[in-house]
């Protein structure tokens, strides 16, 4: 389960790995987290659009969200036969874009470690787009929330001596076939594999990314580096440590 990521890289590097038409200004975060507002990049009109969308999907059919589980990640192997997101996986797909994301190993008793969190990025740094759902949610009263989640399927080599699951990181020349209205079922379950084992770096880091105020540049350095953060301001609330699940929700 990916329960945090990063977008650290300037906004035009963004707009130019994605395409889209819009110039946001989207500030730097070291550490996204379920239920904030986040970047996605989704097809309008012949071409790639920006939009904020909330993290943490709400199918259309849910009468209040408060009784239905927060979804972050969405399985690639099962999104196809679960009515929550079956429509989803066929009309509304989109991509999340990310500079680097956040896993925890686990010990044999499955619990964490007090410095067991790594980072992933690419050795060479740059953007990556995580194959992503969304729905927009009307409440009673009319008002929407656009929501989405990432897919998530099997770890690839890199990963898998720290988790058994990895978010579906898409090759850009696969973006518009992700993103096409018109891809069959079949066409786009091709795309969803994992990574290649040489495209991400695992960085031990400090526990200090599993409190969501901490949200600067220190989190990302080296575990034997890491300075004591200072706690972000603004933005953000406050949150659990990542939990495990069956991959489709958090508990944050």
């Amino acid at each position: 389960m990916c329960g945090r990521y990063a977008i650290t890289l300037p906004p035009e590097a963004m707009r130019e790995a994605f395409g889209y038409r819009e110039q946001p200004n989207f500030p730097p975060r070291y550490n996204i987290a379920p239920t904030q507002p986040v970047p996605v990049v989704l097809p309008h009109d012949g071409a790639r659009s920006f939009l904020l969308m909330r993290w943490g999907f709400i199918p259309g059919w849910v009468k209040d969200p408060k009784d239905f589980p927060l979804v972050i990640n969405i399985r690639s192997e099962s999104a196809a036969e679960k009515p929550s997101f079956r429509n989803a996986l066929t009309r509304r797909r989109c991509l999340m874009p990310a500079d680097a994301f956040y896993e925890w190993r686990r010990s044999g008793t499955g619990k964490l470690a007090q410095n067991d969190a790594f980072l992933f990025r690419r050795a060479g740094r740059g953007f990556f787009g995580f194959a992503a759902l969304w729905e927009t949610w009307v409440s009673p009263d009319g008002s929407e929330i656009d929501t989405v989640a990432m897919v998530t399927g099997p770890a690839n080599g890199t990963m898998t001596g720290i988790h058994h699951r990895c978010p579906v990181i898409l090759d850009p020349a696969d973006y518009d076939a992700w993103l096409d209205p018109r891809a069959t079922p079949q066409q786009t379950a091709a795309l969803l594999k994992p990574p290649p084992d040489t495209l991400l770096e695992a960085v031990a880091i400090s526990s200090a990314v599993n409190k969501v105020a901490n949200d600067g540049p220190e989190l990302q350095e080296p575990l034997a580096e890491a300075p004591e953060p200072a706690p972000s301001a603004s933005h953000v609330r406050k949150a659990a440590r990542p939990r495990e699940d069956d991959g489709q929700g958090s508990l944050f």
